[in-house]
């Protein structure tokens, strides 16, 4: 089964051609277990637009969407040695994301999808960074723990099935990578700032400086990355107003730090009340050197299982999409010609 995907919800236009099925058991009989795999992955990324003002603009954001989509799926396509009428369904991102660049990407698959009489399978974009995981993963099979980090979401998911998500624990505001890149600006680092702090935090001293934890106290699973931003932000305008030198090393090791423990605060609470024993990270933030070893190294203790995406399917991407619309379409989602982009999930 070949699936044509795309993945428009913020700042990134991608298409991919991916495919499913499900491998021969010894007998000769199927197994229930799909075998995935990527055929190709075209991303257009627009950072370098957005760099200029610190962040994501939506509206250049939608209009750099317009402009590369036709492009990125005719090198899906060309990549992945196929035509159009090789493919047999069509998947699309329509929530959540920012309103206009959703749209452009729904647009275009109900479009492709109706001019060609293919299914259209709708794909929330969380679900679709969890799923990117069953490229490495295959046999990751639900019920298992979800920890989605990235720029517009944290969150921790129970996934009852495939298509079963329950969100147990989430940010009350700003999601983790949102946290990493106000800092980095404020640091002087470049948008987005989460891979310079990254490399940064690995050459400062993590003790250097104590910052409040972003783990919500009492008997709850949530973050609030705000008061541990605004801490960070105060600290380094108290030293800038008292001439007081500091490392920025120091600054994005201590954040880190901080950051990684209030995950794992949270992440330990959420094992003991699910039971779990299976844990993936998924999400742009999934990148993290220190968030990756730290999770690596507690579920080794633990004696869990721990699953990670690889680093270049971490960020906003097709073929994500396509692996979590997979299971969509095997469970009946459909969609007609009145889907629309819904930009709060």
């Amino acid at each position: 089964m070949l699936i044509l995907s795309f993945e428009s919800s913020c700042d990134e236009t991608s298409a991919a051609v991916c495919e499913f099925g499900s491998p021969a058991a010894a007998d000769g009989t199927s197994t229930t277990a799909f075998v995935p795999r990527i055929r190709s992955n075209i991303i257009a990324s627009q950072i370098e637009t957005h760099r200029l003002y610190g962040g994501v603009v939506p509206e250049i954001a939608s209009r750099a969407h317009c402009d590369a989509i036709c492009k990125i799926t005719e090198e899906a396509l060309e990549v992945a040695g196929v035509g159009l009428g090789d493919i047999d369904t069509v998947a699309v991102t329509n929530t959540p994301g920012l309103v206009g660049a959703l749209l452009v990407g729904v647009s275009f698959a109900k479009s492709l999808a109706y001019s060609r009489g293919l299914p259209l399978v709708p794909v929330n974009h969380i679900r679709g960074h969890v799923a990117a995981n069953y490229y490495d993963h295959p046999d990751l099979v639900p019920p298992y723990l979800a920890l989605v980090a990235s720029g517009g979401h944290t969150s921790l998911i129970h996934v009852h099935s495939y298509t079963d998500f329950e969100t147990i624990g989430r940010t009350r505001d700003d999601a983790i990578g949102e946290a990493f890149d106000k800092v980095g600006r404020v640091m002087g680092l470049p948008y987005p700032g989460g891979a310079e702090m990254d490399r940064l935090a690995s050459l400062g001293n993590p003790d250097a400086v104590k910052f409040p934890s972003a783990a919500v106290v009492g008997d709850n699973l949530d973050f609030s990355f705000s008061g541990l931003k605004t801490a960070v932000i105060n600290h380094l305008h108290n030293c800038e107003q008292k001439n007081e030198e500091y490392r920025r090393e120091d600054i994005a090791a201590s954040f880190t730090k901080t950051v990684v423990s209030s995950v794992l605060k949270k992440l330990d609470m959420a094992v003991k009340l699910t039971g779990l024993h299976d844990i993936a990270i998924a999400g742009g933030v999934a990148a993290n050197s220190h968030l990756r070893a730290a999770l690596s190294a507690y579920c080794e203790r633990q004696g869990l299982r721990f699953c990670m995406p690889p680093l270049k399917l971490c960020g906003d991407n097709a073929a994500m999409i396509a692996a979590q619309g997979y299971h969509e379409y095997l469970a009946g989602v459909r969609a007609d010609s009145s889907l629309n982009a819904i930009p709060n999930d």
